[in-house]
Order: C-alpha cells, then structure tokens, then sequence
C-alpha cells in the first residue's frame, strides 16, 4: 500500500469495505451480483453468478425442508450447510473486488488493474482483465471468471480434509451426485425451468464444463430475457417456493426461507495462495467447446426428481416405523 497514492490507498479500502458489506450471506451476495449487472450489463457473470447463487441458496434451505430434513442426520444437513456457505463466501471474496475495480475503471475511463493484487487475486485472472479492457472478448471473460472461481475454492473447500472427509467422500453426496440432484436451474416467471447437470462434482473440470454449459444457457437469446425477468421480479429468500410459486401445478412451500433459518456465519481466509503458479491450466477450460449432453429444459425432470425425492422419504419412514415395532 506504501507504493499507491493517497486516492488509490482510499479506493482499495472503499472496495474492501464494501465487499465484506455485501458479503454477509447468501442473500447478501445473490442481491449484490444482481444489482452489479444491473449497472455493468456487459459483464454476464455478474448475472450467471446471481442465477448459481440463487441455487446455492435453495440447496442450504432444501437441507431444512420437508424432505431432507428427515432424510439426513441434523449433523450432516450441518456440515452441508458450512460447505455450501464456505464455497459461497470464498468466491465472492475473491470476485467481488474484480467486479467493482472494473465498474471503477470504465467511471474513470481508465484501467485500474495494477490494484488487483492488493487484493490477493490470482494472475491469471488478472491478466483476463487487462486482456478484456482491450478487446473486450465477453465469451473469454465469462469463462476466465468461471475457471478462476471454480479454481479459487478447489483447495480450501472441495480439497479441504474436513469438507472432503465429512461431505463429498459420504455415501450421501455420492449417492445424490449420481442421482443428478445436483442440477443448477434457472427458472422463469413462466414456470419453466431450464439449467444443467453434473456428476462427479469434485472434479475441478467437471465444475469447469458445468459453469460454461450454464454460461452458454443463460445467454440464449430466446431463453435470457425471461431469465432476467425471473430475477429482476423475484427476490431472492432462499426458498424453492420462489420459483414453484410460477408452476402451473401449485405446490405449498416445501423449503423455509434462508434468514429466518440459517445463522450468519463468520468466515477469515488466513492465508492465500496463487492457484495459478501451482496449477496446469488446461487449453480445454478456455477453449473447449460447450457440449450439452442431456436436455437443457428440465421442468419435467424437476417434477420427476421431487417425486423420487417424496418417494425415498415415505419408504424412509416406512423403515422407521417397522423399527419402532
């Protein structure tokens, strides 16, 4: 900081002060992506963040729903919660400072990355950003921006002994990635809902081809105006009910909302490491073509999914009565 001017020391501090603002929880940071596209619509992630953010949300309250909340020890649903909250936390931690250095940049009409590094960023996306200031190649900044923050949480979350211990070696998670309940949706107002499946979620590219399927859904364009609409109507609390309110087929509210459910939770992040300087970036992550295997629109698989889930909780407490026998 010794090296920056008094302005550019200030506007380090205005970003730190306002990142850790917004990054309170889940509804915090969900509602601040939005806004920031709302500002800088030139900047896709910033909305591909919000829509994935918004589910990162019903999966914490899913863990205290109907359904789950019977399925899964309170322990568990727990050590789900944390991990969900940590991944969420950490990439906004590290992208928010990004996105603002850049709204910064444009008011100013002038580049400000050579401040990105008083904010523990990775170089390689770094370079991204210089690079779009200059050619201004949105495809290849989405992507850059999904490589990195897929790479950001890679070590302290999806590697993390405890989290890797406790949730993604459990016969649970497997058992649900396999299942393809790990889907991301992105619904609309018309009450359909669109997205993308991934088995083998530990994989670094498997989250990696994820994220640039979600990218390249969220931005159709027949399919992105009613995306936005959704979003723009539609506060985010955390509930499923927030998207099943549109179904044609009306459903109470299965799933609780976030703030009245889960407490707030302080994180650090002691330490931080360069991924780029350890890690072998793959050609495929930035140029590899986007492939989607099954169906993007998954309103009928969604129905079919909560009826296997309805299914697996009455044979559940079929057991559990035979036991009380």
């Amino acid at each position: 900081m010794n090296y920056l001017t008094i302005q550019e020391q200030h506007l380090v501090r205005q970003i730190q002060a306002e990142t850790a603002k917004k990054n309170l929880d889940n509804i915090s940071r969900t509602d601040a992506y939005l806004s920031y596209f709302k500002r800088n619509p030139d900047i896709i992630w910033s909305f591909l963040a919000h829509m994935v953010s918004r589910n990162g949300g019903w999966n914490m309250c899913d863990l205290e729903g109907q359904v789950f909340s019977q399925l899964i020890p309170p322990q568990t649903r727990k050590q789900l919660f944390l991990t969900y909250e940590r991944a969420n936390w950490l990439i906004f931690h590290d992208v928010f400072p990004q996105l603002l250095l850049y709204q910064y940049s444009t008011k100013l009409n002038k580049p400000l990355f050579h401040l990105l590094p008083y904010f523990h960023v990775s170089s390689f996306i770094q370079a991204e950003w210089v690079r779009y200031w200059k050619e201004k190649d949105r495809n290849r900044l989405t992507t850059s921006l999904i490589i990195n923050e897929q790479n950001v949480i890679h070590t302290p979350v999806i590697e993390h002994p405890s989290f890797k211990k406790r949730v993604f070696r459990t016969l649970l998670f497997n058992f649900q990635d396999w299942l393809h309940f790990s889907c991301v949706l992105f619904p609309t107002c018309g009450g359909e809902v669109y997205g993308a499946c991934a088995n083998g979620f530990r994989k670094l590219s498997t989250r990696i081809d994820l994220g640039k399927r979600l990218a390249n859904i969220l931005s159709h364009p027949r399919l992105f105006p009613h995306f936005l609409e959704f979003a723009i109507k539609t506060p985010h609390t955390g509930s499923r009910h927030d998207y099943e309110q549109y179904f044609k087929k009306k459903t109470g509210r299965n799933t609780p909302i976030l703030r009245t459910t889960f407490p707030l939770i302080e994180h650090t992040r002691h330490t931080f490491e360069d991924w780029s300087h350890k890690r072998y970036i793959s050609p495929l992550w930035l140029h590899g073509p986007v492939w989607h295997k099954r169906p993007i629109h998954l309103t009928d698989w969604y129905f079919e999914k909560s009826y296997q889930l309805d299914m697996m909780l009455s044979l559940q407490q079929i057991l559990d009565f035979h036991k009380r026998q």
